[in-house]
């Protein structure tokens, strides 16, 4: 009798369930994010909100920090000068891949507004430096410029790297040689200077001694990659290369197929793993950057692109319904967050328009974009970004991070995802079947044409 009644309950369960999903046959999904395929224009259109908001922060002028007053005279140094406040007017790594991004958008676009403000900081930089360098040797004054950070002497990767690619790009389309000087100096710092393990692994002495942090490819490798293009040296592609593998020794973690954010030498294997978003978004990033520019019979392009298709098949499954990625990848009781998502949203899409993933991956790409466009506010800030973070060793650290517009760390990756997404939206290699949005079951497929020479009105 017993077993009736377990019998019985089985064939209810699935049955109740049954008879709920069929309770509205007609229902229409709620998406939190619209789901809905992008236009060139609307990208285009965030694209440039973002690019005007940048625009708008600082005047790039030098002025006394006294008086508030412009410096025009700019033969005696002054002891109070400063750069204006403001994110456009920053060296920083931040703004470096802002920069960069804008040197692709005019690549993929053709519009020279966005390369424009390359030209405009850099001659900026180049004019100014000089000044200040007599200011600090007139005045004593300590090594750090106010918006210019340690530009007078490098001592970290932070210092140099992703905003020293970002010169040589300009560098490579405007030729101005008194970029040169400063290039060369980051190369020195970079290859030479800056501390490294016994093997050759770029590193820090915090927070721990002898650490490796994720967030350092990004850091030095596409600085070392653009350096390999612009002197012909392939020895800059060798290091740039073996970067990625011995950090990827360290960090990787093929069980999730993710970076860990950091290891130091005195705890190595048995440190604690926090899969961070933004960690793994730089490494993915560093990682396009080389696959891109690196030869194509490289020894170890193999390997980079192996981890970097199996990077993105975990983040894939690691998606959120919204469209958002997670602050800690693995752990969705942390917030959705912004730059990781762009990062991401620019990998996929970048993957597939180069071939180095399956095209299938294409909504992942495009409802990634969906997500970030509901972070881009009206007036062209992006918010939802995390702030800085230091490669931690506790869940609460990561969990309780800040979010603002002011953590620039989101606005590069957003410009380089939508860049991308109009590389897609335009990729002819592609055919991309809609259902109607707003219908019962509306979805989207990215197929390869020629893997369908003939259209077939009814295969569905």
């Amino acid at each position: 009798m017993k077993s009736r009644f377990v019998l019985l309950a089985l064939f209810m369960v699935p049955m109740s369930t049954l008879s709920l999903a069929q309770e509205d046959p007609g229902r229409i999904p709620v998406y939190p994010v619209p789901y809905t395929y992008p236009t060139v224009e609307g990208v285009s259109e965030v694209l440039h909100r973002v690019r005007a908001y940048y625009e708008s922060t600082s005047p790039l002028t030098v002025l006394d920090a006294e008086t508030g007053k412009e410096i025009v005279d700019f033969s005696t140094p002054n002891e109070h000068a400063r750069v204006s406040d403001g994110f456009s007017s920053e060296w920083s790594y931040t703004h470096g891949v802002v920069l960069s991004a804008f040197d692709y958008i005019e690549d993929v676009t053709e519009d020279e507004r966005f390369f424009a403000n390359n030209i405009r900081f850099f001659d900026f930089v180049v004019e100014k430096l000089p000044y200040f360098r007599d200011q600090a040797s007139q005045f004593g004054q300590k090594e750090k410029i106010p918006g210019w950070g340690r530009i007078l002497e490098f001592h970290a990767l932070d210092d140099c790297g992703s905003i020293g690619a970002a010169m040589i790009k300009t560098y490579q389309k405007n030729g101005n040689e008194a970029y040169l000087e400063l290039i060369e100096r980051v190369d020195e710092h970079v290859s030479g200077n800056q501390f490294r393990l016994d093997d050759g692994t770029l590193a820090r002495h915090r927070p721990q001694y002898a650490s490796v942090w994720a967030d350092d490819l990004y850091m030095s490798v596409p600085f070392l990659a653009n350096m390999a293009v612009l002197t012909g040296d392939d020895r800059y592609f060798d290091d740039a290369a073996r970067q990625i593998l011995q950090q990827a020794e360290r960090l990787y973690i093929p069980q999730m197929e993710l970076f860990d954010h950091g290891w130091s030498v005195t705890s190595a294997d048995y440190d604690p793993r926090f899969y961070w978003g933004r960690a793994n978004g730089w490494t993915l990033m560093a990682m396009a950057e080389l696959l891109d520019l690196m030869p194509q019979d490289h020894a170890q392009r193999a390997k980079i692109l192996h981890l970097y298709r199996s990077m993105i098949r975990s983040l894939a499954n690691l998606q959120d319904g919204t469209g958002f990625w997670h602050n800690l990848l693995d752990k969705p009781n942390t917030f959705t967050e912004t730059s990781a998502t762009a990062m991401f949203t620019f990998a996929v899409a970048k993957g597939i328009n180069e071939g180095w993933i399956n095209h299938v991956y294409g909504p992942v790409a495009i409802t990634g974009w969906n997500a970030v466009t509901t972070r881009v506010l009206e007036n062209g800030a992006v918010d939802g970004t995390v702030e800085g973070t230091t490669f931690a060793h506790d869940n609460s650290y990561y969990f309780h991070r800040g979010r603002s517009i002011h953590a620039t760390h989101g606005y590069g990756p957003v410009l380089y995802a939508g860049a991308e997404i109009i590389r897609l939206l335009q990729n002819d290699t592609l055919d991309v079947q809609k259902t109607q949005f707003g219908a019962q079951n509306s979805t989207f497929h990215f197929r390869l044409k020629s893997e369908w020479p003939v259209t077939n009105p009814e295969v569905h």
